[in-house]
């Protein structure tokens, strides 16, 4: 099973913090209570990833909401793993990561976003990165018909 890394417990915090600010600057709302225990502990035991298997249940779902407001894939729609590439120019996953990504759990699609973030070198990061920043791109509008 994957790893939650440390970095995207922060992510998480800070986006529970926007959402649920403290009323008196030392009470927490419980989502955030929970990250902050794993946090502490992770800290504590200078660990960088905590298994998802362990997590608390309302850690994870903390987690996991923020989780749902990221992009699901990096894709943008320039595959070279099609073509026989043993990883995407395009987005930087492997053939396999390609292939499995719809099957992977949450945290192991933060590895690999991780991992490609990391790396930087796929054309999501420089060539193309207003593919990315936009998203997926519009349908074309329809091209209205001449008039005689």
């Amino acid at each position: 099973m994957a790893g939650i890394h440390i970095t995207d417990i922060e992510a998480a915090i800070n986006f529970w913090r926007e959402r649920k600010p403290s009323p008196d600057g030392v009470t927490l709302a419980p989502e955030l209570r929970a990250l902050a225990e794993v946090y502490a502990l992770m800290v504590f035991h200078h660990e960088d990833e905590a298994d998802e298997r362990g997590f608390p249940a309302a850690a994870y779902a903390a987690w996991k909401t923020w989780f749902d407001t990221l992009p699901d894939t990096p894709c943008i729609a320039i595959c070279s793993t099609s073509q026989g590439d043993d990883s995407c120019k395009g987005c930087g996953r492997s053939f396999e990561e390609v292939q499995r990504w719809t099957e992977m759990s949450p945290s192991e699609k933060r590895q690999v976003w991780r991992r490609i973030t990391l790396e930087g070198s796929s054309w999501r990061f420089n060539r193309y990165a207003e593919r990315a920043a936009e998203g997926p791109a519009p349908a074309p509008t329809p091209t209205p018909a001449p008039k005689d």
